[in-house]
């Protein structure tokens, strides 16, 4: 009876010991400040947390590999340069945005902004490309866009400058649909008063700015607020918005860089870093068809086998697609991406040059314009908004944090430092705006030789990068080391585009089964 007595007794210590070491307070490392304590001011921690991907993206393990490597021709004497690169992990998006994607996007601006008729016209992708003086394309003109037979397509007809603004639109879908369903912010119901009105557009950035406040935006699950003073809201507690801290939100969707397209293309994956194969297209081997069994003989991308031949004899159809195909079509690469190879050219967002040797060895890009928000009221830290409830940037100034002053000063600046041409107010000015040829090793201020362009060169900072080859090109472009570049406010039927997003945190993707230097917590504090 005393055993039995004793072990009760035992269990219930031991569960005495857990239950306070769980609900021991957290402290902070360094200074040993208890967090979550609204009694000294309310010094938050927050989750440690690995993100996961936003809709429609899949992550993608960075690694080394050589940028141009799997080249071995330069039918365009561009002098391909072949250079040990590294990207950083990211993610991408698993296919090409198709019509269906795009047609969201319209009809969000048609109910968001219905009198706006200049917004959604411009919105609209270009129809015409499909239009050729010497052939019979004119009925895609009207159906490939808009016919739900195609809906699963690729949209083409975009530019480099409308591929953007997707990007941005979606950013701000996909965190407001998390804030709503999830009660951060007013769920649909209570925004819109059951159906009876449009909730006013939502803006990541001025939201995470603190601008966003109200009935159309407070939520009935927002987070608790610790901060001292903070009256209490409806629910009986004090709440505030959802902060970047959180990790609630996701990352801005944007395009890829060159240097990712190309490393996600390749899809190497290697294990214990030994790669036995090299690889001129997304998928293993140095051919165009399928080797399994199953398929065998079957072309494993979208694209003209040769002059006037798309898609083969009828009965036996090679790709099975004459102009696109539906963006699941054929088989993923080893990362699990549709399409890396034909159906459609992919926009990046790289400023293209001829020469990418000097590009850095990490995460390479060329594009940079750096800009700052610009402030309404920089002692209240307000932004400036545009009509639609955006933010406005300027030029940036210097490459380090302005000092306070310069913050003050910077309220509605409309000037670029030591120009005398002001700024454009459109977000993709159609001219150069009358700047000077600045060359520097960079390209940074290379805008145009007004001398040389249009007479000897047709590459400007408004030349955009755009790889992988299409329906409408022969096999050479389907090689992940093949570029070309178009104007940004140009558009083509062969030219389509997917997004990207930045990775935060660890790049390992898949920890299980790896070795791992186990990693240390600290020691708790207390102070007693």
């Amino acid at each position: 009876m005393k055993m039995i007595l004793t072990g009760r007794v035992l269990a219930i210590l031991i569960i005495c010991v857990v239950f306070s070491a769980c609900h021991r307070p957290q402290r902070s490392a360094k200074t040993g400040m208890k967090y979550n304590d609204r009694t000294n001011g309310g010094f938050q921690v927050f989750k440690n947390k690995h993100p996961a991907p936003g809709p429609g993206l899949i992550p993608i393990e960075g690694g080394t590999f050589v940028e141009g490597g799997s080249a071995d021709q330069d039918v365009q004497y561009d002098f391909i340069d072949k250079a040990r690169r590294s990207v950083t992990s990211f993610y991408m998006d698993e296919t090409e945005v198709s019509n269906r994607d795009w047609l969201d996007y319209l009809t969000w601006i048609r109910i968001h902004y219905p009198a706006d008729r200049e917004l959604y016209y411009n919105a609209l992708p270009d129809t015409l490309v499909w239009r050729r003086a010497l052939s019979a394309n004119e009925p895609y003109v009207n159906s490939y866009f808009r016919h739900t037979a195609f809906q699963d397509y690729p949209v083409v007809g975009v530019t480099w400058e409308q591929a953007n603004d997707y990007c941005d639109w979606r950013t701000d879908a996909v965190n407001e649909t998390i804030l709503r369903e999830t009660g951060r912010i007013a769920d649909w119901k209570t925004a819109s008063e059951d159906g009876k009105k449009i909730p006013a557009p939502f803006n990541t950035e001025i939201y995470l700015n603190g601008q966003l406040r109200g009935k159309d935006y407070d939520g009935k699950k927002m987070l608790p607020d610790l901060s001292v003073g903070k009256k209490a809201d409806s629910s009986g507690k004090a709440t505030r918005p959802v902060r970047a801290e959180d990790g609630i939100l996701k990352a801005h969707y944007r395009l890829p860089s060159e240097a990712e397209w190309e490393y996600a293309a390749l899809g190497i994956v290697s294990k214990q870093e030994n790669i036995t194969e090299g690889k001129m297209y997304p998928w293993k081997g140095m051919g165009v068809r399928s080797p399994k069994r199953q398929t065998q003989g079957l072309i494993l991308a979208n694209f003209k086998r040769g002059i006037g031949d798309y898609s083969g004899v009828a009965g036996s159809l090679n790709d099975k697609a004459d102009i696109t195909a539906p963006v699941r079509s054929y088989e993923p690469n080893d990362f699990g991406l549709f399409n890396m190879a034909g159906n459609v050219n992919e926009w990046t967002a790289d400023t293209y040059r001829q020469i990418r040797e000097d590009g850095d060895d990490l995460n390479p890009f060329r594009g940079n314009q750096f800009k700052n928000t610009r402030m309404a009221d920089a002692q209240k830290g307000i932004l400036a908004k545009d009509k639609f409830g955006h933010p406005i940037y300027d030029p940036a100034k210097g490459g380090k944090k302005q000092t306070w002053a310069e913050l003050q000063g910077s309220q509605n600046q409309t000037k670029i430092p030591d120009q005398t041409q002001p700024v454009s107010t459109s977000k993709y000015p159609s001219t150069i705006d009358g700047k000077p040829y600045n060359p520097d090793q960079r390209g940074y201020n290379d805008t145009v030789n007004t001398v040389l362009y249009g007479r000897t060169t047709l590459v400007n900072d408004r030349s955009k990068v755009y790889k992988g080859g299409s329906w409408n090109d022969m096999a050479y472009w389907l090689n992940p080391a093949t570029r070309r570049f178009m104007d940004q406010a140009d558009a083509s039927a062969d030219v389509g585009f997917r997004c990207a997003m930045d990775m935060e945190g660890a790049s390992e993707i898949h920890p299980e089964n790896q070795p791992h230097f186990r990693v240390k917590k600290p020691k708790k504090y207390s102070p007693k």
